[in-house]
């Protein structure tokens, strides 16, 4: 698939210093850094948020993040194939990726995460001050994966923007297919709830009919 980039210039200009910049130390911070965009830690998370939602019996939340997580990531894998881009650098003592480059995997895995659990205790969160503590550690999160990403060779810059955009509009594509499944789960029980008793007159007229009042 050709896809014209507008970055080509900077993401080949911010490869090459970083890649004439790394250091073992600074290999290893960046390492750190990935890991909360890794596939392995995000599998450990994601099956820890089933096992809590599961338990609560809170399926609507559990079809979400079933469908925006792994079904995020499965589409990114998809979208690699169909670009065929390569990454910046596949030699060196540090490298240990292969695969595509467009768009970065563990970047779109982050967001997709950390994006879909910040959707959830958001409106658990009373405090404005906490909630928006609460987004600038995801925002946080995922630029560092994203950064980290880029700093070590095996993505371009457009790679993790790229990521981070497709990510926030598969959440938000999530968010708005699987709200009416959210609704139909919720309304019944409101509706037996809020079933309307009989006011004092309809009771007296329907004892009369029946003979139980003169």
């Amino acid at each position: 698939m050709a896809v014209v980039n507008p970055l080509a210039g900077a993401d080949h200009q911010i490869a090459g210093w970083f890649h004439a910049h790394l250091s073992q130390a600074f290999v290893n911070i960046l390492r750190v850094l990935s890991e909360p965009g890794a596939a392995e830690w995000i599998g450990v998370v994601l099956f820890i948020a089933v096992i809590l939602l599961a338990w609560k019996r809170a399926w609507p939340a559990l079809a979400t993040i079933i469908i925006a997580v792994p079904g995020g990531m499965l589409l990114n894998e998809l979208l690699k194939l169909a670009v065929h881009r390569h990454r910046p650098f596949l030699d060196g003592w540090f490298v240990d990726w292969s695969g595509y480059s467009f768009a970065s995997g563990h970047t779109i895995g982050a967001t997709l995460l950390y994006g879909q659990l910040l959707l959830f205790v958001l409106p658990v969160i009373k405090s404005k001050r906490r909630q928006r503590l609460a987004v600038l550690f995801a925002a946080m999160l995922v630029m560092l994966v994203g950064f980290s990403r880029i700093a070590l060779g095996a993505h371009y810059l457009s790679d993790v923007i790229a990521a981070i955009f497709l990510g926030t509009l598969w959440l938000m594509i999530c968010a708005l297919l699987l709200r009416p499944m959210q609704r139909g789960i919720v309304v019944p029980v409101a509706i037996a709830v809020e079933e309307p008793r009989p006011t004092p007159a309809a009771a007296a007229e329907v004892m009369s009919e029946s003979g139980v009042l003169p």
